[in-house]
């Protein structure tokens, strides 16, 4: 006679304490939750990616938080140009969200000038989230050939103000109607691209701002901007838990990048090296611009 086999456990069977003694492998193998499916775990995101796109989001965050710390701006700029040569611009943007938010709220929060700034930039920062909300709606960065060269052109074209453009002037009288629409223009640019610069860095620049209400009308600007366009693409259900895990372990290489750059800062030449920045990254954008 055979011996009866016994029936395999079910899920409603397992006791806590039966849990206890699984391995984590184990634990992590069980079936989830629906609930719990959505939450995806901190490194799921990678695993999904393989190992050499992991490998080129550490990179690439280590290098855009060295030029942040060094130059004080071009996180996300480099970010997205850089990933936008292997994904798609949204995922990128998505990456991006965590570790722009937090090293741009680091270089507004210093400097003793935010109040003022505020008075007189919102708005323009009115316009930047508006415009970016405006842009979801109407563009979005829905994918295709023309939102990597859309994402070409506008690193292309920051470039070449970097490299060429004079430093400008704004009279004081042009403010309430300039301000306004360069925001806008921003926040469109920046939900079809994932990039927030232009022309929100040259307007900001041609404001007289001294060095340091300078450094803090762009970690305003680009703070703005980062929430902006986090909330459109949570909107286009781009942005779960799972991108926002993938963006907070994201933010170890660059904060890395940052604190090595601000340690280079002391010991080369900021005009060279931001020279050579503009060089690579108007060459980068060409690329993209051309190739798609």
């Amino acid at each position: 006679m055979l011996a009866k086999r016994p029936s395999a456990p079910t899920k409603s069977s397992a006791s806590p304490k039966s849990r206890g003694t699984l391995s984590i492998w184990q634990i992590f193998s069980q079936p989830r939750p629906a609930h719990h499916t959505a939450m995806n775990t901190l490194t799921d995101f990678y695993q999904h990616l393989g190992l050499t796109l992991s490998l080129l989001v550490i990179a690439t965050f280590i290098l855009a938080g060295l030029i942040k710390g060094i130059i004080g701006l071009g996180l996300p700029t480099v970010a997205m140009g850089l990933l936008g040569l292997a994904m798609a611009p949204s995922q990128a943007a998505a990456l991006l969200i965590i570790p722009a938010t937090l090293t741009n709220l680091w270089q507004l929060a210093f400097g003793g000038h935010l109040k003022g700034l505020i008075k007189r930039l919102w708005p323009m920062l009115l316009m930047i989230f508006l415009g970016t909300g405006i842009g979801t709606l109407w563009i979005g960065m829905a994918g295709g050939h023309w939102v990597a060269r859309g994402l070409g052109a506008a690193l292309f074209l920051y470039a070449l103000s970097g490299l060429f453009l004079p430093t400008l002037s704004v009279n004081p009288r042009h403010e309430p109607w300039l301000g306004p629409a360069c925001g806008l223009i921003t926040g469109v640019i920046t939900s079809a691209t994932g990039v927030f610069v232009i022309p929100a860095v040259p307007y900001l620049q041609a404001l007289g701002l001294n060095r340091d209400e300078l450094v803090q009308a762009l970690g305003l600007s680009f703070t703005v901007s980062t929430l902006a366009l986090a909330g459109g693409l949570l909107w286009r259900g781009a942005l779960g838990g799972g991108e926002l895990s993938a963006s907070l372990l994201a933010l170890i290489p660059a904060v890395l990048g940052m604190l090595l750059g601000q340690w280079l800062r002391q010991r080369i030449s900021a005009v060279l090296f931001k020279r050579v920045f503009f060089i690579g990254l108007g060459a980068l954008g060409a690329h993209l611009l051309i190739s798609g």
